[in-house]
């Protein structure tokens, strides 16, 4: 299946593309780079470079200049430290965390929020200063946490969207830095209003006197459901506990306030339950290239249940969350640990599992409900191409 995955396929475009630039002549600035690559120009434009093929003398000047800016600024910094700064610098991860506090905004959606504040606050000069400027603001958001799936996956979409136009090209840097704006806060409502989209195009799949089996705390599963009760749909919930941090107690109040019947499950209780069950309603932390999902701890087990039982298994999940990723299994990842509390001493030679999400397979998912619509597993790997190309 590797062959077929949407890393594989760019990958190999990408190939594609360097050996034809390898057989066109470059220009005479290109091949002194290739004789004798300048220690001043950063292995970031020597990669830009190398994707493009051929090195204006024009786009180098550029590169140089924004070279030495950057070591005139980082000067300028040493020599100020132990002065009074004048004026607070600019601080994406800052920016981040103030959206970040509305309690109704992805994580995802925060940090495509705080990429465009670094445009619309940047003094850069020329596009490739302001291209190096986004890029370490968005390398410091995936930074932040490195186990978040969405919030990598944004910050990569929010980069290829709002950079990847060739318009930018032919204007002047003033009219080119309104058109990325424009993008990056187009990029930022588009991913606001996903969550919506999707709770539209769920509920015709959510039927009267239906009985709906939710695991893990899931903003657009929540938005689905309640769509539906303004859509005056008679349903219940079965609503997992959702070790190791209890999110399914969250979720029962949340149903609870809207007047929804719910059941609160402990987790263990799926397989005796799934006979009262119509159809499992999950989200999603990111969806992978094989059109699998990767989710809270328990969403795997749930599936092979759901599947043996003959019962559809629905994913509620944004394209922001679409990943570059292709586990091969549970392992194949990168770990998201979390304390488990037990309610009693653990001895110190019993070792305790802390991962609080698993990779389920896309033999195991019937539909997911995204923003680009409703999906069958198999078509997720040709959609994340077209978001990614």
């Amino acid at each position: 299946m590797w062959y077929r995955s949407a890393s594989f396929i760019l990958d190999k475009q990408e190939q594609q593309r360097n050996a034809a630039a390898e057989s066109r002549p470059l220009s005479p600035a290109s091949t002194a780079m290739a004789e004798s690559p300048s220690a001043n120009v950063s292995m970031y434009y020597q990669t830009r470079a190398a994707h493009h093929g051929v090195v204006s003398s024009d786009w180098l000047a550029q590169a140089q200049a924004a070279v030495a800016g950057n070591s005139d600024d980082a000067a300028a910094e040493s020599n100020d430290s132990g002065g009074e700064e004048i004026g607070k610098r600019f601080s994406v991860v800052d920016e981040f965390n103030n959206w970040r506090k509305q309690p109704d905004l992805a994580e995802a959606v925060a940090a495509i929020r705080a990429l465009a504040s670094v445009i619309r606050s940047s003094q850069a000069k020329t596009m490739m200063e302001l291209e190096i400027e986004l890029k370490k603001a968005s390398d410091s958001l995936k930074s932040w946490d490195t186990t978040s799936i969405s919030l990598t996956a944004g910050c990569d979409l929010f980069m290829r969207y709002v950079t990847r136009t060739s318009a930018l090209d032919r204007e002047d840097f003033g009219s080119a830095k309104s058109r990325l704006l424009e993008r990056a806060e187009k990029f930022g409502e588009i991913s606001y209003k996903a969550r919506r989209i999707i709770a539209m195009l769920s509920q015709d799949f959510i039927f009267d006197g239906c009985t709906i089996l939710v695991h893990g705390f899931s903003r657009v599963v929540l938005e689905a459901l309640r769509t539906a009760v303004e859509n005056k749909k008679l349903f219940r919930v079965l609503c997992t506990e959702g070790r190791p941090d209890r999110s399914g107690l969250r979720v029962s109040n949340e149903l609870a306030k809207l007047d929804i019947p719910v059941k609160l499950l402990i987790d263990s209780a799926v397989a005796y339950s799934m006979d009262e069950v119509d159809m499992v309603f999950v989200g999603a932390d990111g969806v992978v290239e094989s059109g699998g999902i990767i989710n809270m701890m328990g969403t795997y087990q749930i599936a092979l249940v759901a599947k043996a039982m003959n019962k559809p298994m629905y994913v509620a999940a944004e394209s922001y969350k679409f990943a570059r990723l292709y586990p091969l299994d549970q392992k194949d990842m990168v770990p998201a640990l979390r304390p488990i509390d037990f309610g009693v001493p653990i001895p110190s030679q019993v070792e305790v599992e802390t991962s609080a999400r698993d990779y389920t397979p896309p033999q195991y998912l019937t539909l997911l409900f995204t923003d680009l619509g409703v999906l069958s597993p198999s078509v997720v790997s040709d959609e994340l191409i077209q978001l990614y190309l």
